[in-house]
């Protein structure tokens, strides 16, 4: 999963106009936000996150 994790952030994030504007216009936060709950590579980033934390709870 890790690696699913890493292969989308480098094909879709790496070069990504709109992570770039934003970082840019409004800032690292906003930019971190918007990949994170607009973006649709976001997304499933953190979907795919959220399986590995239940797969490997830490307690």
């Amino acid at each position: 999963m890790l690696l699913k994790i890493t292969c989308m952030m480098d094909t879709y994030c790496e070069d990504c106009f709109l992570k770039k504007h934003f970082r840019k216009e409004k800032g690292k936060n906003f930019a971190h936000s918007f990949c994170i709950n607009q973006c649709t590579v976001g997304q499933e980033i953190r979907d795919t996150g959220k399986q590995l934390n239940v797969e490997n709870p830490q307690s």
